[in-house]
């Protein structure tokens, strides 16, 4: 697991930096977001800053499978496949930019 981000990418346990383009994180049932508490990206409550799934807030971030994304079912196995195609596309029109 890595430690942190720099602009272009990931920082590993030993220091090392490594660019990526995309990270894509599984935090199971309950969101852990505390590797974006030093960033923009979350309210003083700590939930991610988004709108269906699109970080309002740092370009590039995305999420899939929060409570009531773009609908109820949002964070079910039946609703999280049309939150992903949309965050999905998201990410391609944000990488022909």
């Amino acid at each position: 697991m890595f430690t942190g981000f720099y602009p272009e990418g990931v920082v590993w346990t030993n220091g090392q930096r490594e660019p990526v383009n995309s990270v894509i994180f599984a935090t199971g049932f309950r969101p852990n977001m505390l590797f974006l508490n030093h960033t923009d990206g979350l309210d003083s409550n700590g939930r991610p800053l988004h709108i269906a799934g699109v970080s309002r807030t740092i370009p590039g971030l995305y999420y899939v499978g929060l409570s009531n994304q773009r609908s109820f079912a949002s964070a079910t196995i039946r609703g999280v496949g049309a939150d992903a195609r949309y965050v999905v596309q998201s990410i391609n029109r944000f990488l022909r930019k």
